[in-house]
């Protein structure tokens, strides 16, 4: 890949972007640890504006119209722990798909960089 490329792109574009999506989700729902998190989560809804927030933060043609991740997550306490799960998860299904080392670490310090955002517990 063309380390010159936008993140997007170097990542697979939209579909690429969609299948990590989707095994992050399977990844967390399996984990018992955050399940109970999602239970009443729209989790279509919730794919579509994962997909679309990734595609947007790693410079897609991509606008995020979702709510702020503090507002978003406010009502949830996620603590630092469930935090690190989530990324951990996230970190595993870029894995999963054999993006490059140095993008994974791109779309986690972007990741790491909201965990004040999130964490609300």
């Amino acid at each position: 890949m063309d380390p010159e490329q936008p993140l997007y792109h170097r990542l697979g574009g939209d579909e690429a972007i969609t299948a990590v999506v989707d095994e992050f989700y399977e990844r967390v729902l399996a984990d018992d640890r955050l399940a109970p998190m999602f239970e009443e989560t729209d989790m279509d809804a919730l794919r579509a504006h994962q997909t679309q927030f990734i595609s947007s933060v790693t410079g897609g043609p991509v606008d995020y119209t979702g709510a702020d991740m503090h507002a978003a997550h406010q009502h949830l306490d996620v603590t630092h722990d469930q935090f690190a799960l989530v990324a951990t998860h996230l970190r595993e299904a870029l894995e999963t798909f054999d993006v490059a080392d140095e993008d994974v670490d791109t779309v986690m310090s972007v990741v790491g960089d909201l965990e004040a955002q999130i964490v609300t517990a």
